[in-house]
């Protein structure tokens, strides 16, 4: 018998019995990047925001958390919707602690340069090994005194802000935590904000500033905000594209199988692995006028990934790697250095992951290199606290291995998705219970 969806949730070892293929349809939570940038923009703005359709993961609730911290009433709070009345009211009350994620504190940061005050801001241990410099440096250029562990390159972080004036950066890597946080401190900038990107990265915070009302010019890499008050309005947060694709190759792992995801965000930058896996000879389906995705068994070939790809599959790359694992050849990924920065150093995870699978591997300084198989064999495997490693060992474990599989560290995983196992168990028909 199957534990209720909350037992599973918190356990800190899971272990799933493979039955076959995934089969159906579902809606994922609401993306959880959108979910960020919503809860903050409505804190800066003027007047009420209403939020629905939000990421319920500890990720967001982090941030909703926070926004409190600064005054800004947060009510008719259920799960993925909420009240937000703002604008910030004082510099925190207290300590923000961000949890495990990586988004909700540096966009949170570029909030707290803009404002008259201190802020100090942290997370849990895996979050404290995280680069900060890379939104610190921008910070400081900009006006606001920024400090922490290493002299501000690891959390926690101290921040005073306000007196900023507007810049034109370009960031050394690309990542679109880090235009946001410079272009979320700009609102408060004496002068515009300009960021030039070496590529484009996900345009949600571009987006969403003009949703409530702030003055964007987006020119193919270059975005450019004008300093200015928002205007409190309505969100719909539809559902996470990064969430949907452990499905899409749940789909793909078995010699049968389809499954479909409902009310996807569709928007630049978020379904590029949708490209990935039709590069990769996938049956593969997205309406983008409905966020419709459906996804059936195929044959998959093995492709080669490199630093322009990256920008766009940055969380999907363990899932996709496990989809490699089963194409027909070597699959070449390079050019994801910064992925050794994440949840965990992703690299040598997923690597890992991979190899108590059964799947030849060979790390390198920037990706790796997979042997496709044709069988993948029940593992052990461990997360080291990140989410995407547990639900990609937890859909291969389901889909594609003979056995149980065994997820340790398994609890990472309600930072973003609760309820993962229950759609797990429901699609694939296979048996998830707590590991001894």
């Amino acid at each position: 018998m199957t534990p209720d969806t909350a037992e599973l949730d918190a356990v800190s070892s899971l272990q799933v019995t493979g039955a076959g293929p995934a089969r159906g349809s579902l809606q994922v939570p609401g993306d959880k990047s959108i979910s960020h940038r919503a809860a903050l923009l409505a804190a800066i703005a003027h007047g009420p925001s209403v939020i629905s359709g939000l990421s319920w993961g500890q990720d967001v609730t982090h941030t909703l958390q926070a926004i409190e911290r600064f005054g800004v009433t947060v009510t008719d709070a259920s799960e993925g919707r909420v009240r937000v009345e703002g604008p910030i009211q004082h510099e925190p009350d207290n300590v923000m602690d961000h949890g495990n994620a990586g988004t909700g504190i540096r966009l949170t940061a570029g909030v707290c340069a803009g404002i008259d005050g201190l802020s100090v801001l942290t997370g849990d241990r895996y979050l404290r090994r995280r680069p900060m410099d890379r939104i610190a440096e921008p910070l400081r250029a900009m006006g606001a005194t920024v400090d922490g562990r290493e002299r501000g390159r690891l959390a926690p972080l101290v921040i005073r802000g306000g007196g900023l004036t507007g810049i034109t950066y370009a960031p050394p890597v690309a990542s679109a935590q880090v235009k946001s946080a410079v272009l979320l401190a700009g609102l408060s900038a004496s002068g515009p904000t300009t960021v030039e990107e070496i590529h484009p990265t996900r345009r949600h915070t571009e987006e969403m500033l003009i949703q409530f009302g702030g003055r964007v010019r987006v020119d193919g890499n270059r975005v450019t905000l004008e300093p200015g008050e928002l205007t409190g309005t309505d969100i719909a947060v539809p559902g996470d594209p990064s969430q949907a694709a452990f499905w899409a190759v749940a789909a793909l792992l078995a010699d049968q199988g389809e499954v479909t995801v409902e009310n996807l965000y569709p928007g630049f930058g978020r379904s590029d692995f949708v490209g990935v896996l039709e590069r990769m000879g996938a049956d593969i389906d997205f309406d983008l006028a409905t966020g419709t995705l459906t996804v059936r068994a195929s044959r998959l070939r093995a492709i080669e990934l490199t630093a322009e790809d990256i920008p766009g599959i940055v969380d999907e790359v363990p899932v996709l790697a496990m989809a490699a694992a089963v194409a027909d050849g070597m699959t070449v990924i390079s050019g994801a250095r910064d992925l050794r920065a994440k949840e965990s150093d992703r690299i040598a995870s997923t690597a890992a992951m991979l190899r108590a699978f059964g799947v030849r591997v060979t790390e390198t300084e920037d990706g790796m290199v997979i042997e496709g198989t044709s069988r993948l064999r029940a593992a052990r495997v461990d997360s080291h606290g990140d989410h995407r490693i547990a639900m990609t060992a937890a859909v291969a474990g389901a889909c594609a291995a003979e056995g149980t599989t065994v997820i340790d560290g398994w609890d990472s995983v309600a930072t973003s998705y609760p309820g993962f196992a229950r759609d797990l168990v429901r699609l694939t028909g296979a048996a998830a219970e707590p590991a001894a």
